[in-house]
């Protein structure tokens, strides 16, 4: 029996082995981890729970050596169709354990050894921030099983990339732009490839990067198995499966517009000038706390505004040098800052399992958005709050976010700074 804190397969990591930090991360970001806790986790008993998947003992020991125990449902479902090679759709509420799932596979089918520039399974992201966080998922299990991970991104020293790709890489956890640019110079070559996931598919459609996704899988040449997870299928999503996958089977264990089960949404009405008070008494009391802006501006503003109430805080926004957020999420996931004020440029990017509160700023205009940025908290089978701010002009988009979740139409609870409930938000139930 493994020990009752191991983890199950959820998408956290251990701390990376220093072989397979990402390109371009300095010695002093390599001591901790991006998104997770820098304390390495014990080891498990084999056989885990993945063993009895059809994961063979060599992998199944390499999570047992970074402390997996046992498999999420999504794990369980996509991973005995992933081993068998057939194209695969996963379907998936936000943190509820995709890495693993495509991640065991890749790392059980990638059996060769890459030749320079040539790696044999690649891994497309939408952002800078879940590829590190992919790869410090993978990496201390792939480096067990004598597999080599690396993240390929940009805003990271180029050279050391190249370097890397150069003395052969099997898996690469890439973001579109930087592998393209990459395969431009000829300096990555994806014609032995013989795995490749799509990731957050339907974030990368969001952002504009199907040109540059479609581009890549173009020169992915030879016979090779596609996966794809998303936590929606329809849309350029949708058109992206019919063209370049293979009768996919497809793996839904949740409707598009699920939430984490123990997730709990609060629609508060406030006033402007009090919005930063309420948020600071929310942080205090609850725990690490993510509140998302619409603009990097208004994140600055707010984050400077949180500061001078004596928070301990940091802005996370894509005009940062990826030095500077790389660091803000090392010292949230240590604890050393309880608020993070963000851009969507983290709704996907967050792979924390303790944020006990997400908060709106304003009501986002679309289900999607709020589902994406929700989802950093209520993960690894922890509670979590989404908490909705809504000014008095801005109550009715909070009745379509509602309709959006099923949930029950009702007005923002109006409150004050002052309001003792904030300590306590299951009080105001």
């Amino acid at each position: 029996m493994s020990d009752p804190k191991s983890r199950r397969g959820a998408p956290q990591s251990p701390r990376r082995p220093q072989s397979s930090r990402p390109a371009g991360e300095s010695t002093e970001n390599a001591s901790g981890n991006i998104g997770s806790s820098s304390n390495t986790r014990a080891a498990v008993q084999t056989p885990t729970g993945f063993f009895a998947l059809g994961v063979s003992a060599r992998v199944d020991a390499g999570l047992a050596a970074a402390g997996f125990a046992a498999p999420f449902a999504i794990q369980t479902e996509a991973i005995p169709v992933a081993l068998t090679g057939q194209d695969l759709c996963g379907r998936a509420r936000t943190g509820s354990g995709k890495t693993l799932a495509f991640g065991v596979p890749i790392i059980e089918r990638v059996t060769q050894k890459a030749s320079p520039r040539k790696p044999r399974g690649v891994v497309l992201v939408p952002t800078r921030e879940l590829a590190v966080q992919v790869t410090d998922v993978l990496a201390p299990i792939a480096v067990h099983c004598g597999v080599q991970v690396v993240a390929i991104y940009g805003g990271a020293a180029r050279e050391k990339q190249v370097e890397q790709l150069a003395r052969g890489v099997e898996v690469i956890i890439a973001t579109p732009l930087r592998l393209i640019d990459l395969m431009k110079t000829g300096e990555a070559d994806l014609s032995e490839v013989e795995v490749i996931v799509l990731d957050e598919a339907d974030r990368m459609a969001d952002e504009g990067f199907m040109p540059q996704v479609e581009w890549v899988l173009r020169h992915v040449t030879k016979e090779h198995q596609t996966m794809l997870f998303s936590a929606t299928l329809d849309g350029q999503v949708a058109t992206l499966v019919k063209r370049y996958m293979k009768t996919p089977n497809e793996v839904s264990i949740d409707a598009p517009t699920d939430t984490v089960g123990t997730m709990r949404h609060l629609f508060l009405g406030v006033h402007h000038m009090d919005k930063n008070r309420v948020i600071a008494a929310m942080a205090r009391a609850g725990g690490q706390t993510v509140v998302f802006c619409d603009t990097k501006r208004a994140c600055d503003k707010v984050s400077d505004d949180l500061a001078s109430l004596g928070e301990k805080v940091s802005a996370l926004h894509g005009d940062m040098a990826q030095g500077a957020r790389e660091r803000s999420l090392r010292k949230f996931a240590q604890r050393e800052l309880n608020i993070l004020v963000c851009t969507d440029v983290a709704a996907r990017g967050i792979d924390i399992d303790d944020v006990s509160i997400v908060v709106h700023y304003v009501p986002p205009l679309e289900v999607k958005t709020y589902l994406h940025r929700s989802g950093r908290t209520a993960r690894a089978g922890k509670d979590g709050w989404a908490v909705t701010l809504a000014e008095y002009n801005q109550h009715t988009t909070c009745r379509i976010i509602q309709r959006g979740l099923r949930l029950e139409a009702q007005a923002p609870i109006e409150v004050f700074s002052n309001d003792k409930r904030l300590a306590d938000l299951s009080s105001f139930f």
